[in-house]
């Protein structure tokens, strides 16, 4: 399919979704290294959360979330600002539309082993993320470099999403506990991987359970910067004086909800 939008190729706006309101966090740091691109961001959140339905179901949302934004929206680019989103569907959504730049985030653990010095690294996902062929091969290719410390948050996401705070601290705390001992020490894990884009607005809460020694790592520069890179290769790039930094908000959540969140996180 292609674009649909009366604008010429650059000035056309980057589209990025999510299961909900945390890709906010891949949002921010777009923003922040793109600032004269305009964006169009989706929140699936009447679906959410991803990270607890089938593959099947994903890749459904996931290919009729993009198919809206370029037909209605003329997207330029697209951002799966969703781990499972990216490890379910971005295989079949680069299929589909091979003239549309398409960014994917993973969970940083290049980046972890490259600043963790325990060789110890916790991460925190999705149970969808964690048993995706997607990240089984990026964990065992790595596997020889750190040892890896895996641990499903099984309704994290939700609570972030709903802004949850008393839910959001109680499974902060027991998850990192059942990961271990954090801190600088041998055997300590002293990288904490954030693999779900919803964890980055739990960082405080997880700052203040680990120790400020810990170092918390999320996706959203590096995506920035491969965006970035993407438009830049395609011609697509914005590079207006004037102009620029128009954001959309869609979605499915309930009214007010997204809103909310984007004058909380976006700020």
């Amino acid at each position: 399919m292609g674009d649909t939008s009366p604008l010429p190729g650059a000035r056309r706006p980057v589209g990025v979704f999510d299961s909900g309101v945390g890709g906010l966090s891949i949002l921010r740091a777009l923003r922040a290294g793109l600032p004269r691109e305009d964006f169009v961001y989706f929140s699936d959140g009447g679906h959410a959360p991803y990270g607890e339905r089938g593959d099947a179901y994903v890749a459904a949302r996931s290919q009729a979330i993009t198919q809206e934004l370029r037909a209605q929206h003329g997207i330029k680019a697209l951002v799966v600002a969703c781990n499972t989103a990216t490890t379910a569907a971005v295989h079949l959504l680069r299929a589909e539309h091979p003239d549309l730049p398409i960014i994917g985030v993973e969970p940083a653990l290049k980046p972890a082993i490259a600043l963790s010095r325990t060789g110890r690294i916790g991460i925190m996902a999705t149970r969808g993320t964690l048993a995706s062929a997607k990240f089984r091969a990026l964990h065992e290719a790595l596997a020889g470099q750190a040892e890896f410390i895996v641990q499903p948050c099984d309704g994290l996401a939700d609570a972030i999403q709903s802004a949850d705070a008393t839910k959001t601290i109680a499974l902060c705390d027991q998850y990192t506990r059942t990961l271990g001992s954090f801190g600088s020490g041998n055997g300590q894990i002293d990288t904490l991987v954030l693999g779900c884009t919803h964890y980055t607005f739990a960082s405080d809460v997880l700052r203040a359970l680990v120790g400020p020694q810990v170092t918390l790592v999320d996706t959203g520069e590096p995506v920035a910067r491969q965006t970035r890179q993407r438009l830049e290769a395609a011609g697509l790039l914005a590079t207006d004086e004037a102009g620029g930094g128009q954001l959309r908000l869609l979605g499915t959540d309930r009214p007010g909800a997204l809103e909310a969140a984007a004058a909380r996180w976006l700020a």
